[in-house]
């Protein structure tokens, strides 16, 4: 089961993301984010998904090549970075990161936004998705729980 983690910058939607999939802290994945010279302050983590999938590739984390337009929550792959909030400024396309994902069959919402009451999301009639990008674990790996344990 993967956990929330809460943005800890007013900018760092996409690197929590990253957290989340990855099962990091904001801290450890701020560091690796950092490192490959990505920083929450970039405009360019929430307008575009080039910084998302390279920290996501530099795991050994595939997604697919493309955003693929919302139709449905239930045509949804079992785990996905969904883009939800969108606005434009200047022109510019930007969005809020979160990640979906299907446990034992019920969809559920990881949000880090500070400011919500629960980080677990079931209220999909309040997001409205453009697209999503699918996100491929690899097979070897074992994924900590929230309890610690490997699922």
């Amino acid at each position: 089961m993967l956990k929330p983690v809460i943005q800890e910058e007013t900018t760092g939607c996409g690197i929590a993301s990253v957290a989340i999939i990855l099962g990091k802290t904001y801290a450890e994945m701020k560091d690796t984010a950092n490192a490959m010279g990505i920083h929450a302050e970039d405009e360019s983590l929430w307008s575009d998904t080039q910084n998302v999938r390279e920290m996501l590739s530099h795991a050994g984390v595939e997604t697919s090549a493309d955003e693929i337009p919302f139709e449905s929550w239930s045509t949804l792959p079992d785990l996905a970075l969904l883009s939800i909030k969108h606005h434009q400024e200047a022109g510019k396309h930007f969005w809020h990161w979160v990640v979906f994902k299907r446990v034992d069959g019920q969809p559920l919402v990881l949000d880090s936004a500070s400011y919500l009451p629960s980080n677990i999301r079931t209220d999909f009639e309040n997001m409205h998705p453009e697209w999503f990008i699918a996100v491929n674990m690899p097979s070897t790996s074992m994924h900590p729980s929230a309890d610690g344990s490997a699922d």
